[in-house]
């Protein structure tokens, strides 16, 4: 029988931003202090959830127990244990590893983030027609619930920490810490665009918009190699810490 993908709550307490960022923070540190020092990407976000966390991974059909979402992850609270959509096994799909780990720390963002709150609520707690327990939170793609955002942005803080994207943006850019603004990246694609088109999300970038998103993601593929994540989520990361820019800001110097 079709399971339904439950309704992610609405009412968790607020967060913000700069708090799930220290959220974050303490949980690399409290790994630092457990087994190894980590100084430099990637995070090691398997290790985080399976060694220092004691949660259970497993893949999952997600489309079988879900068909009428687009589930990615799962978690349940009380057993510890965390399902990940098949399809991102990186073992079987190296190329899905960066959306692997984002959807794998996004889990472990529910855990950290949201785990007591739930706890505190067992009667919310539901089965599936089978009788099998439902996943405490089912993630969907593209939900813009609170829980979700919250969870967004702790993967995003775990797996690309402030610190080390500023390093890593200044090393790449050959000891420039300076933002790049779209224009820049216009006029260094130019040629790149007359021989080949730009892809954004497995489609050819046609309009100005999906090509500056795509020039964006191209351009931190290196990055993006380094801290093992996708290219979309370097890219967002970059935006979001003023690294990549609509427009520079002029100085005096």
């Amino acid at each position: 029988m079709p399971r339904r993908a439950a309704a992610p709550k609405a009412d968790v307490p607020y967060l913000h931003a700069k708090q799930i960022e220290a959220e974050a923070d303490l949980l690399i540190a409290e790994y630092g202090e457990r087994y190894d020092l980590v100084v430099a990407p990637p995070i090691p976000v398997d290790e985080l959830a399976e060694l220092h966390l004691q949660l259970t991974l497993e893949y999952l059909d997600m489309q079988s127990l879900f068909p009428n979402a687009d589930v990615h992850g799962a978690i349940w609270f009380e057993d510890g244990r965390i399902g990940i959509e098949q399809s991102l096994d990186p073992d079987s799909n190296p190329n899905r590893q960066g959306r692997y780990h984002f959807t794998l720390a996004h889990e472990i963002g529910h855990w950290r983030l949201h785990r007591t709150y739930y706890l505190k609520n067992p009667h919310d707690r539901r089965l599936f027609d089978d009788g099998t327990s439902r996943p405490d939170v089912v993630c969907r793609s593209g939900d813009t619930q609170p829980v979700e955002w919250q969870a967004n942005a702790f993967a995003a803080n775990l797996l690309m920490p402030r610190q080390m994207v500023q390093a890593a943006w200044t090393e790449f850019r050959d000891g420039d810490d300076h933002p790049v603004a779209i224009d820049k990246l216009r006029e260094m694609f130019a040629d790149v665009m007359d021989v080949e088109p730009l892809y954004h999300r497995g489609r050819v970038a046609t309009d100005q918009a999906s090509q500056d998103i795509a020039m964006k993601e191209e351009f931190c593929r290196p990055l993006a190699d380094r801290f093992e994540v996708s290219r979309e989520a370097m890219r967002i990361r970059l935006e979001q810490l003023g690294l990549l820019v609509l427009k520079k800001e002029n100085t005096l110097f």
